[in-house]
């Protein structure tokens, strides 16, 4: 082949050659950036719903487990009345079983309620405050 015919080939790696002009070099640059967008695009999808998958599937055990540790509660709930139950009349094992769960439940609830109490409002009031500051000042410098 002679030096003309292959002046304006392309080589195997696309390499530039000396007929490519500067508007073939960013049409082409173009091109391959886009591709390599796309490439990437496709390729983060791919990993976030593999491990969106993975999260599915781990929160699902989650539920399971916290499913079958509500009804290991109950059982042991179940156990300390036929516990009691051996020294007293059933009924009274369960009452007083109940009693005590109650009692929990509402300490429980008094202790959550004073923490809500204690976090509201839920404004962040130190950086209220202190953009207050700023706006302060900048009117301040604005005014000299």
């Amino acid at each position: 082949m002679s030096h003309n015919a292959d002046a304006g080939a392309r080589t195997a790696a696309g390499a530039r050659t000396e007929t490519d002009s500067t508007g073939d070099l960013v049409s082409r640059l173009s091109q391959d950036v886009s591709r390599l967008v796309r490439d990437e695009l496709r390729l983060a999808q791919l990993e976030v719903s593999g491990k969106a998958k993975k999260a599915g599937v781990g929160a699902g055990l989650l539920g399971g487990a916290g499913v079958i540790a509500l009804y290991g509660l109950g059982v042991l709930i179940t156990t300390a009345i036929l516990a009691l139950a051996l020294a007293m009349p059933a009924w009274l094992a369960a009452l007083i079983v109940g009693v005590v769960l109650l009692v929990v439940a509402g300490i429980a609830a008094l202790i959550g309620k004073k923490r809500v109490a204690a976090a509201a409002p839920p404004v962040p009031e130190r950086a209220v405050e202190s953009i207050k500051q700023d706006v302060d000042a900048v009117k301040q410098a604005r005014n000299r």
